[in-house]
């Protein structure tokens, strides 16, 4: 019989192993470290049950579990030690917090005989995450540590997911202790009412030019399905926000395109057309709202019906004419129920968004480029797997990803809506190693690959085999974007040295090609598809095509017609 663990004397590192498991938690992103021994010897004991991943880079061990929050829904658990690991992981919070991710980060800390000295890497992490984190805390007493365990994964996942900060004083983790285990969390859901759901659709009804805003995080591939279906009965166009766009099915006759870096200017105009918003889970940030001009605070020139899990969002901005704070889940299956009998009257509308947002995704014409990845991904999109994931970094190159792939579950995008660089490689690596059968696409300019690349090493170490396509253009093109639009020819901090970034992933156990025409692109992508290693693929782009809508020189052009 085993025996109860009210009745065993364990260590508190032992103890909060064991509220892992409890909680469902099955793997962890780190990179070692002193300040928690006891964690890890206790871990040794449990391999059979959990997996430690170390990483090269805590902000890789961030972003993977950061990574690992958006594709599962359950926590991801960050491990790293005090000091310098926690201040290179708090990138990872940074970016759980503004994509609505749930997360767990957990912190070694100095002994609890040395606070306020400081001591060697001391830090106070309630100063410092206090505003990047849901929840921070120190766990000072051991026969705490279930307690604050339990409050961690309820708050990561509670109403706006989002990521939790514990410090774990050194001394305090090695302190024998006699407690129980806490019960497995449940995450507070909150619920749309009958009444609700009635006021919410007998205001939709009355539209004329409606639009569907999908957003935030936590949309299931039931909830997916659900919301596809009531588009669909209803001829109802419908948008995501910023790097959400696998909460619909993009190749539904009611998918009119995305709000973020590689909008269409016929969709900002069509918002602005529209008389109704409806916006499921959605924050409305500055990336989905084009610098809150599209809709406009605080009182937007649409009537806005804005659903959240969270209540102190609505409203936070953007005044609506109604709140309803409901989890999406269950807000979809409400929804997958109601005819509103608009399919004639919103026919015509969803029609015409659709035709614009099939028209602006298809084959680019030949510009000239010699590798034109417009081209090249629109020549393999209908190719991929229905399943595959891609994982996106920050820079203008993800605007080719964003405007000519089609994405939907079972596939996903894992983007960082912060605007990480480096995100987009450990992302992959952490996606590969959950869905070792699935494809994994990365994302990735030259200048966020030598930010992270070096993670590709741990896909190489645990046998997950994602593909990275780098984006070599020689500049930090976002940047380079602004500059020429701002201040043209004024080219400074921007140029990038070249590398050799075939033998450097060669170096970390990877396949690699550089590929430097379209009609290459698609056999190299098999052949590495075929190789059954990580894979790097450098794309030689031309750094005049400096997003997937302009160019250098049309930027300086445009600058040269200004006023002044």
């Amino acid at each position: 019989m085993k025996q109860d663990a009210s009745q065993i004397s364990r260590t508190a590192g032992k103890v909060l192993v064991d509220q892992l498991l409890v909680h469902g938690a099955d793997t962890a992103f780190c990179v070692p470290g002193e300040s928690y021994l006891e964690v890890l010897d206790a871990l040794h004991d449990v391999s059979d049950r959990f997996t430690l991943i170390n990483a090269r880079h805590e902000a890789g061990a961030a972003n993977m579990a950061e990574a690992y929050g958006k594709l599962t829904g359950r926590p991801g658990v960050a491990m790293v030690t005090r000091g310098p690991g926690a201040c290179h992981a708090s990138i990872g919070v940074h970016i759980a917090q503004q994509d609505s991710t749930p997360m767990i980060l957990l912190i070694g800390q100095v002994g609890r005989d040395m606070m306020d000295r400081e001591a060697f890497q001391e830090v106070d992490y309630r100063q410092m995450f206090g505003g990047l984190a849901k929840w921070v805390a120190q766990i000072d007493s051991p026969e705490r540590v279930p307690e604050y365990m339990a409050r961690a994964f309820r708050v990561a996942t509670s109403g706006r997911p989002g990521p939790v900060v514990l410090a774990l004083p050194e001394d305090m983790l090695t302190t024998a202790v006699t407690v129980a285990d806490a019960r497995p969390y449940t995450a507070t859901r909150t619920h749309m009412t009958q009444a609700q759901l009635t006021e919410a659709t007998a205001l939709l009804a009355q539209a004329e030019r409606p639009i569907l805003l999908l957003g935030g995080s936590g949309w299931t591939d039931a909830a997916a399905q659900h919301i596809r279906q009531f588009v669909e009965t209803n001829k109802l166009p419908v948008t995501t926000s910023f790097r959400r766009q696998d909460a619909i099915d993009n190749r539904s006759d009611s998918y009119v395109g995305e709000f973020g870096t590689a909008t269409a200017a016929a969709l900002h105009k069509r918002l602005g057309e529209a008389d109704v918003v409806l916006v499921l889970g959605a924050r409305l940030g500055e990336m989905t709202t084009k610098g809150y001009t599209n809709i406009t605070p605080p009182e937007p020139a649409q009537r806005l019906i804005h659903i959240h899990p969270d209540a102190d969002e609505i409203g936070r901005v953007f005044g609506p004419d109604l709140g309803i704070a409901a989890d999406m889940d269950g807000v979809a299956m409400q929804l997958a129920e109601i005819d509103l009998s608009r399919q004639n009257a919103w026919g015509d509308w969803c029609g015409t968004l659709r035709g614009e947002y099939m028209a602006d995704t298809a084959r680019p014409a030949d510009a000239g480029w010699t590798l034109d990845m417009g081209q090249a991904l629109c020549d393999v999109r209908d190719t991929l797997p229905a399943d595959t994931i891609i994982t996106l970094d920050a820079g203008n190159h993800t605007g080719w990803a964003q405007r000519f792939l089609r994405f939907g579950r079972p596939g996903r995008e894992v983007g960082s809506t912060c605007g990480s660089m480096g995100y987009s490689v450990p992302a992959a690596v952490a996606a590969s190693l959950m869905n070792p059968d699935t494809l994994v696409l990365s994302m990735v300019g030259d200048g966020g690959f030598m930010m992270s690349g070096q993670e590709l090493t741990v896909a190489a170490q645990y046998g997950a085999t994602p593909i990275v396509l780098l984006f070599n253009n020689g500049i930090y093109g976002t940047i380079r974007m602004h500059q020429e639009r701002d201040h043209p020819t004024r080219v400074s901090g921007t140029t990038l040295q070249t590398h050799d970034f075939v033998r450097m992933s060669e170096g970390y156990g990877c396949y690699a090609e550089r590929v430097t025409r379209t009609e290459d692109f698609g056999p190299a992508l098999a052949r590495a598809r075929a190789s059954g290693k990580p894979a790097v693929l450098e794309l030689v782009t031309d750094p005049e095509q400096i997003t997937s809508r302009t160019t250098i020189t049309k930027l300086r052009t445009a600058s040269a017609k200004l006023p002044g």
